[in-house]
């Protein structure tokens, strides 16, 4: 296989990942073919090499921004911008992990801790389940958070030592 064909396989397959994890296809082939770039790239040479428009490219070059994935360079004499991602596979998944526990674990924790408070009878079936099931899913999205600060804040060989000592 030839890397042209190799770079292009992984963009594709990249794509297809970012959408299973509940992110745009295209944001995510973005992601990869900046990934695999060694050099900064311009909107017009994103827009070339994937076959977007304008609007799609800007639009998701600003989600990246916003993902904390890539960042914008200016190159001193030129107008045009350029973006460049981050290579650390670490930091980046330690990024994906913040924005998503940010943008769904952290509201649903608010409503969950919200719901633990409901005043009720303890002898009536549906308060004593209901309360019950709120507890329970409250504490293993609490158990969730504390394992993502923990990966948030931990250097990549002592999280992967930690966890593959929980299996052994």
């Amino acid at each position: 296989m030839e890397l042209a064909e190799a770079k292009s396989k992984f963009i594709e397959a990249w794509g297809k990942l970012g959408s299973e994890w509940g992110i745009n296809r295209t944001m995510a082939q973005v992601h990869a073919l900046l990934l695999t770039s060694p050099v900064a790239m311009t909107t017009e040479e994103i827009m070339e090499a994937l076959s977007i428009s304008r609007g799609n490219a800007n639009m998701t070059l600003r989600d990246l921004i916003g993902w904390g994935l890539i960042e914008k360079q200016h190159k001193a004499g030129e107008r045009k911008e350029y973006f460049f991602a981050e290579k650390d596979t670490w930091t980046i998944a330690r990024q994906v992990a913040q924005e998503r526990k940010k943008r769904e674990l952290d509201p649903i924790l608010k409503v969950l801790n919200e719901l633990s408070a409901v005043k009720g009878d303890e002898k009536d079936p549906e308060y004593k389940t209901f309360k019950t099931s709120i507890t329970s899913i409250n504490k293993l999205a609490g158990n969730v958070n504390k394992t993502l600060e923990t990966m948030l804040k931990a250097e990549e060989n002592w999280f992967w030592g930690s966890i593959f000592k929980i299996f052994k």
